[in-house]
């Protein structure tokens, strides 16, 4: 919770980030979106309670301004053995994820993404800063804040009313 003072960014769309094939992407296109940023892994058993409820809420919402942005991990319990690219092809084809799946990162500890230093600085967990597990979801607002952290066991559908009022603030 000391940690926001080591993360000079103000904003979530000051970020570049790589896409699941290594390609950059400036976060700064989601400005004037809703995001909702989540760790995924393909063998946690939050992935089949998990990824049908986030494509479901991307169908729903995305036309009203939502984004999902998943980042693999591999941190807890080597639950993402696999390269970014077959965990795109995974989620898309079983889950059929049509949000972006970025490269896999880490979370936590001093190798963690700067993009996760951010949110973590920025919204504090039951832990602290650190993320417990996979599965732990950030709502992003439009100016690229966050205001919004939710558990692995929070369902991506029990977020819907601040997924609402997020996209209806002006």
């Amino acid at each position: 919770m000391g940690a926001a003072s080591s993360v000079p960014e103000h904003s979530f769309h000051q970020f570049t980030v790589k896409d699941s094939k290594g390609k950059d992407v400036d976060l700064s296109i989601y400005k004037g979106k809703v995001v909702l940023v989540v760790n995924v892994a393909s063998k946690c058993g939050f992935t089949n309670s998990n990824y049908p409820k986030l494509t479901e809420l991307y169908e729903k919402y995305r036309a009203k301004g939502l984004e999902i942005l998943a980042f693999p991990c591999n941190q807890f319990l080597k639950q993402e053995p696999d390269s970014s690219e077959k965990l795109e092809e995974f989620a898309c084809t079983r889950f059929n994820a049509t949000y972006p799946i970025f490269q896999k990162i880490r979370v936590n500890g001093p190798k963690a993404a700067p993009v996760y230093k951010f949110l973590k600085a920025n919204k504090g967990g039951f832990l602290g800063s650190r993320i417990k597990w996979n599965f732990t979801k950030f709502l992003v607002d439009k100016e690229g804040r966050v205001i919004g952290r939710y558990g692995p066991t929070t369902s991506p559908l029990s977020i819907q009313g601040d997924i609402q009022k997020a996209l209806n603030a002006e």
